[in-house]
């Protein structure tokens, strides 16, 4: 019998009105530039990018994220403006700060210690967190013309990360699997 496997990742999802406000964003790439990857997704904040995973281990993987989240404290975040990856991807900047570093590093660190979960490329780059609002389907054209109109737009939000996210792909799009509460303060 195979066994199955899905994809998953972990992610900081903003608060719910953050959210509605990405996803207009995400709209707005779908409607002016025929972009619409972005929306297969929630507004999120990557930690650990998609990786593949056996169904039957979901509960392994589940145990480990409830065990790292019981130890972390919660992260402030900053929206601030958007940024770009040229020439395909367009996401609202999230500002660098030592307590978003330290827990993406904190949790990468974990996953290859107690799962082996290991992403090649990041370990190759800095981690540069970000909000995807346009990619993929972006095209080189279409990025030409949004990012004159986005490099300047102004956004500012504040929130407090307390929990991670597992989203899982259901083949089409990306869905909140479970979430792991912080140490409360």
């Amino acid at each position: 019998m195979q066994k199955s496997q899905n994809l998953f990742f972990i992610a900081l999802l903003p608060p719910q009105e953050i959210q509605d406000y990405a996803n207009q964003i995400k709209q707005y790439f779908a409607d002016q530039y025929a972009s619409r990857h972005a929306q297969k997704s929630p507004p999120h904040i990557t930690l650990q990018p998609p990786f593949e995973w056996l169904d039957e281990n979901v509960p392994a993987l589940e145990a480990c994220l409830q065990e790292f989240a019981s130890r972390q404290k919660a992260v402030p975040i900053t929206l601030s403006g958007y940024g770009a990856f040229v020439p395909r991807v367009i996401y609202i900047n999230v500002v660098r700060n030592p307590e978003l570093l330290a827990l993406q590093a904190a949790l990468m660190t974990h996953l290859q210690r107690e799962l082996a979960i290991v992403d090649k490329v990041s370990q190759t780059r800095p981690f540069a967190p970000h909000m995807t609002v346009a990619f993929k389907d972006l095209t080189r054209q279409n990025f030409k013309a949004a990012w004159p109109e986005f490099q300047q737009r102004e956004l500012y939000f504040e929130f407090t990360a307390d929990k991670l996210t597992l989203l899982r792909h259901d083949g089409r799009r990306w869905n909140i699997k479970a979430e792991f509460s912080f140490l409360s303060s």
